[in-house]
């Protein structure tokens, strides 16, 4: 007995050092024999192997032999995440913007179930309104987070806190999700292929709540542009940086949002635990600012926020640009003094000597330079889809923006200062100018969207008093695409050509987002506080918002790169001002053996003057539109005025019947080979004016006082056809629109024949499409195509789509009566034609009976 009772405290003695020795892996020599000890799985996944290790507050990652293993903490299974991929660099800036996240984050969270971690896409659409085990178990089982991807638990640490496994995979562009190659927009698409020996693992990183790995990736790309293949199998490298932020526990508290108010938006669904409909609401977008001090905030001290909002300036950007890119970000400092924080918006540089900065990872807000041929910039942001709590944002500042602000300046105000009238813009009206577009960009980051109502809510002649120019600039709205004054007439002295540093409507919009509402106990408390606010000042036009039209463009006092309250008068002010400028082209632009800055300009100024024209078009079956209450006095829809409508037709008609002051020879001579710009400008306008047509059937639809669809191709007739109606001579602009008209005579007619004439009928839905989108050429005149190419951009009050007015269109029926009056009209004239007008209106005749058939041809 005691024999056995010694045995076995001698095996208690010894078994720690065996398993000390086990863990260890090192080799014991007993006697003349060696023991080889097994090593535990932790220990086999590094020992012996390449590794590089970040360990961090949060995770730690290993970059081992090519792969990617992170050390994942049970503490943090089950916490929500964002994992987000940008381009770091790049062969091929065209393709891949570095710094830009192309995809939205990933909101994710880890779970672990027996020897597998669970990647979930966190569901955070949906929300209750109430709290309870009850609304918790209706949440879990109707709208859990799926499972997106797992994997395999190689080991526990040494300390049983955390398991490791192996993403390699979403590091090498396994998820679509994550790619830093876009997959392409509006009609172009862009498909690529990785080389996957040649692609690696480059760097990990690890943070007090964040990690990053970058990936070198290699690809062969082709691009597609409306359906024509533009790029084959090109080679394409990237350094992609991947960043996985741990979202915080306390969670800001969101705010409910108002459709009379324009930012970005994160979309809810609520669910009722007592069996009402659910509900769908919007939280806005905006930064989480805390005052440092709550109770010197509340006596009404200026007061810092617990976090300001840091942009980091990249230090790529030529020296002369960092100052009006700090002047722009600060001017928002301006609108969060009025409502008592100080010390928000902050700048700095790109670190040299942090370690732990990366311009590419979700924790850092920068301005970042992208060297192309882009004439434009870009101002996006990220959330928490919980609680639309900005977490991240970036201002992209395209190389060519100069171009883009000289251009302006030139064409909208060469005809008042003297300064602008040379191939480059001074250096103060650059710095001034860049100042306006970064400001703008910052807006959105701050969560505000455009608001292309705002400049309506000034009179245009006010735009030509220096006291009112100078306190108000030329709109409410820095948000808004106003420019610069190009109502201003050379004789206007001291007149303020910038938009404002901000409106009123900014500043507004900064206390409805991020003013505290201490009053109130619950966000629905808040909402109608923050309600009362916008109430008070819904009858002010200046605080008005107008969504930017981009399916379905009704209404004319929400439109793009326009001034005033009257399109009209606006554009005949504009019109006058272009006149004045095109001759002294010549002149004021010196030092220019090839014209090439000269033709640029004139390229521009016709586009300007496209502009004012399809401003004024915008009036013709337009519908003012408004997101007001119930309970206050403005109405939801409202056609425009018969009058104004009218009168736009035929100011249009009149503005095609005089353009030829844009074939200035004197000019035209020094460019190279091409065609007139004035059949070009009529063609442009004419499709548009008669493609007003379906909007005329809605606008007359609305109206007590309609602007019908009799009287409208009654104006458009006597418009094409003055020629002949007046008995003058044909001019280019005649040709060109009765052609046109010919041309859509031949389309619409088959309404009426049908295919009994061998013609084939079309999708009337994508019909209307075109004819409410903005075309090509709009889309190039007006800025639009950043965001026709961007999906999404804006979403949650969500566009005003076209309708589809097929039912109340009868456009077919009004062509048809205007081919017979076309054909009666010059039967009737034909004798007094000139002879070298005869020709052209012979044909048209002919065209015309060929266009009603064998009847008419018989008449």
């Amino acid at each position: 007995m005691n024999k056995w009772i010694v045995c076995s405290l001698t095996l208690l003695w010894m078994l720690p050092t065996v398993l000390s020795v086990e863990a260890s892996g090192r080799k014991k020599k007993k006697g003349k024999e060696e023991v080889k000890v097994e090593l535990s799985k932790y220990d086999k996944l590094f020992k012996g192997k390449r590794s590089e290790t970040a360990r961090g507050g949060f995770v730690a990652v290993y970059k081992v032999d090519g792969k990617v293993y992170l050390e994942y903490p049970l503490k943090y299974m089950g916490r929500e995440l964002l994992l987000a991929a940008a381009s770091t660099a790049s062969t091929d800036n065209t393709v891949c913007t570095n710094g830009y996240k192309e995809n939205t984050p990933m909101h994710i969270r880890f779970t672990l179930e027996d020897s597998t971690v669970q990647m979930r896409k966190v569901n955070a659409v949906i929300a209750a309104k109430s709290a309870g085990e009850r609304m918790d178990r209706i949440i879990e089982q109707n709208f859990g987070d799926p499972i997106m991807a797992k994997y395999k638990v190689l080991a526990y640490s040494p300390d049983s806190t955390a398991v490791v496994f192996d993403m390699t995979g979403i590091f090498l562009d396994e998820e679509a999700a994550l790619s830093p190659v876009p997959k392409g927009s509006g009609l172009m698409e862009v498909t690529k292929s990785l080389n996957k020996d040649l692609s690696s693992i480059r760097e990990v990183k690890a943070f007090e709540d964040n990690m990053s790995v970058k990936s070198q990736l290699v690809y062969k790309y082709s691009v597609t542009y409306n359906k024509a293949r533009v790029v084959t199998d090109q080679p394409l490298t990237v350094l992609a940086t991947r960043s996985l932020l741990l979202l915080p526990e306390r969670k800001m508290p969101p705010r409910l949002s108002d459709r009379r108010i324009g930012v970005f938006l994160t979309s809810k669904q609520y669910v009722s635990d007592q069996g009402e409909p659910t509900e769908r609401y919007t939280y806005a977008n905006r930064w989480w600012l805390e005052p440092s001090d709550v109770e010197a905030y509340r006596r009404g001290e200026l007061t810092e926020p617990v976090k300001p909002i840091v942009f980091y300036v990249d230090t790529l950007f030529p020296e002369a640009w960092k100052q009006p890119i700090r002047e722009g970000i600060l001017k928002w400092n301006r609108a969060f003094e009025k409502i008592g924080f100080k010390n928000v918006m902050q700048v700095r540089e790109f670190p040299k000597d942090d370690p732990a900065f990366d311009p590419d990872n979700l924790k850092y807000s920068c301005v970042r330079y992208v060297p192309t041929g882009v004439a434009n910039a870009m101002g996006p942001s990220w959330v928490d889809p919980t609680t639309g709590e900005i977490l991240n944002a970036c201002v992209l500042v395209y190389n060519n923006v100069i171009q883009m602000l000289r251009n302006w300046r030139f064409v909208q105000t060469a005809q008042v200062d003297p300064a602008v009238r040379n191939k480059e813009l001074p250096a103060a009206l650059v710095n001034e100018s860049l100042a306006y577009v970064i400001a703008h960009e910052i807006g959105h980051c701050l969560g505000l969207m455009h608001n292309m109502s705002a400049s309506a809510a000034y009179p245009v002649d006010s735009l030509r008093s220096e006291s009112f120019t100078r306190k108000y600039g030329t709109t409410p709205s820095i948000m808004d695409y106003a420019r610069f004054n190009y109502v201003a007439q050379p004789e206007d002295r001291g007149v303020k050509l910038m938009p404002p540093d901000l409106g009123v409507y900014d500043e507004f919009v900064i206390k409805w987002l991020y003013s505290p509402v201490y009053e109130a106990a619950t966000i629905w408390d808040e909402a109608k506080v923050l309600e009362t606010w916008v109430d008070e000042q819904m009858k002010d036009p200046m605080y008005r918002y107008g969504r930017q039209q981009i399916g379905g463009r009704y209404d004319p006092t929400a439109l793009e790169e326009d001034l005033g309250d009257d399109a009209m008068k606006a554009g005949e002010y504009g019109i006058k001002n272009l006149k004045y400028i095109l001759p002294h082209l010549n002149e004021w632009i010196a030092d220019d053996p090839e014209a090439t800055a000269r033709r640029a300009l004139y390229v521009q100024m016709v586009n300007q003057y496209y502009r004012y024209i399809r401003n004024v078009i915008y009036n013709i079956g337009g519908v003012y539109l408004s997101d007001a209450k119930e309970d206050i006095s403005i109405e939801r829809f409202r056609p425009v005025e018969r009058e104004r409508q009218k009168a736009s037709v035929a100011w249009v008609m009149a503005q095609l019947r005089d353009c030829e002051w844009w074939d200035n020879p004197a000019l035209l001579k020094k460019f190279p080979l091409g065609i007139m710009s004035s059949p070009t400008i009529v063609e442009a306008v004419g499709k548009q004016l008669m493609a007003a047509a379906p909007r005329v059937a809605l606008s007359s639809s609305l109206s007590d006082e309609p602007y019908s669809m009799e009287e409208y191709f009654d104006d458009l007739y006597r418009g094409i056809w003055s020629s002949v109606l007046e008995n003058r001579k044909l001019t280019t602009g005649d040709m060109v629109l009765q052609r046109l008209l010919l041309n859509q005579l031949n389309d619409q007619i088959r309404a009426v024949g049908g295919n009994r004439l061998g013609i084939a009928s079309g999708n009337p839905g994508e019909v209307l499409n075109e004819l409410y989108a903005p075309s090509a050429f709009d889309a190039e005149c007006y800025g639009l195509d950043a965001f026709l190419l961007t999906r999404d951009f804006g979403s949650g009050y969500g566009w005003q789509r076209p309708l589809d007015v097929a039912k109340i269109d009868e456009s077919a029926t009004y062509y048809y009566q205007m081919v017979l009056r076309i054909r009666d009209l010059l039967e009737s004239k034909m004798k007094s034609f000139d002879a070298e007008d005869l020709p052209h209106y012979e044909a048209m005749l002919f065209a015309m009976k060929q266009m009603l058939g064998k009847q008419a041809q018989i008449k």
